[in-house]
């Protein structure tokens, strides 16, 4: 069987190892492999342009169909049916016409059972070219990712709720191996989510978690290399600093740890241990503050018409530390989203626009 290299207009291991970790806020792209530790990144990317212009803080709000994502304890807490729908052109400083994110998500509330959600996740990588060691065209292949998610959120009393996400992995890089691999770049998992809310007794203060995706390695060609999960812990608060009829001002604070635990000979630990034992690693190596990401934001809405957002989020290990602003209109039960990122000159995610659009039932 003759061998197979693959070519693309840009190189896709550079989009999988190094931009897209550089995309989430996690790395920079000279050091990518020092900071995540997991496959199937995409999990990471946040959705909804909403949350995106608060710095991606949104864990103790989670208030709409995003929630899904974000904490589905949120979900107990929604009011009306809602669906969400967002695309972005991903890292548009590459300039990559058919690389893009796509996310839809929908809530529906069961009087007497709580309300039951799910979103879908697309992220297109865009199509190759594959050639034989001879630099013959032997044809291409799409290479892409998707998730797709079941959610439940439920009060456990007044002030709190409890949620659960059920996740269905897939992640197609390529039909078949690089050179002399057998094999394909095809692979699934499953992940689960635990989310918890609190509406503290301190008027106007909630507190949030989401602990998510846990579950299984993802293995493409060999069952030993397989990769973790991005499983992540992600608590904050939200604190309705003002909320009278025709003004409402949010001050949002998240904090984030990846819980991967890789050893030195590549292994890594499974995810039910790695919940613990990466607390200690990080500390051994003198990163463990450092490998906590914080995201902060603030929102005003006046009168349930037109709202302005800012935030910022801190990694220090990957030296990412990006301004956001956002904007939304709202009229009846339509909301258009919009937000933008400003990470410095040269850096993939400089000049992100996301947009979405929600609409209630």
């Amino acid at each position: 069987m003759a061998k197979v290299f693959i070519q693309k207009r840009s190189f896709i291991a550079l989009l999988i190892a190094t931009a897209l970790l550089s995309a989430i806020g996690s790395v920079q792209i000279a050091n990518a492999a020092s900071v995540s530790q997991s496959g199937v990144l995409f999990l990471k990317i946040t959705p909804g342009a909403r949350a995106g212009g608060m710095g991606e803080s949104f864990v103790a709000l989670s208030d709409d169909a995003t929630a899904t994502w974000f904490n589905p304890a949120g979900l107990a807490y929604i009011k009306n049916n809602e669906l969400t729908l967002m695309h972005v052109n991903w890292l548009p400083q590459f300039k990559i016409d058919d690389l893009y994110y796509d996310f839809v998500s929908y809530v529906h509330q069961v009087d007497d059972w709580g309300t039951f959600g799910g979103n879908i996740i697309f992220l297109n990588l865009g199509e190759t070219e594959r050639r034989g060691e001879n630099n013959e065209y032997l044809g291409t292949f799409s290479s892409y990712e998707f998730a797709m998610t079941g959610s439940y959120g439920a009060t456990m009393s007044r002030n709190m709720s409890i949620g659960v996400n059920m996740r269905f992995i897939y992640s197609h890089l390529s039909e078949v191996g690089a050179g002399a691999e057998q094999g394909s770049g095809v692979a699934t998992s499953v992940g689960v989510d635990v989310g918890w809310l609190w509406r503290t007794p301190v008027s106007g203060l909630h507190l949030g978690a989401n602990l998510s995706n846990m579950g299984p390695k993802v293995a493409y060609i060999d069952v030993a290399q397989a990769d973790p999960l991005p499983t992540n812990l992600k608590v904050g608060l939200a604190y309705h600093i003002v909320d009278t009829e025709y003004n409402r001002f949010t001050y949002l604070l998240d904090a984030n740890k990846e819980l991967v635990n890789r050893h030195d000979d590549g292994t890594s630990d499974p995810f039910y241990m790695a919940l613990f034992t990466t607390w200690g690693a990080d500390a051994d190596d003198g990163t463990l503050g450092k490998s906590i990401i914080v995201n902060t934001g603030f929102e005003y809405w006046y009168s349930d018409l037109v709202a302005l957002r800012a935030g910022y989020w801190h990694d220090e290990l990957g030296k990412v530390k990006p301004m956001t602003f956002g904007a939304s209109l709202k009229y009846h039960l339509y909301r258009f989203d919009f937000s933008y990122v400003a990470a410095g000159e040269g850096h993939p995610l400089t000049d992100t626009m996301r947009f979405s659009l929600s609409i209630g039932f």
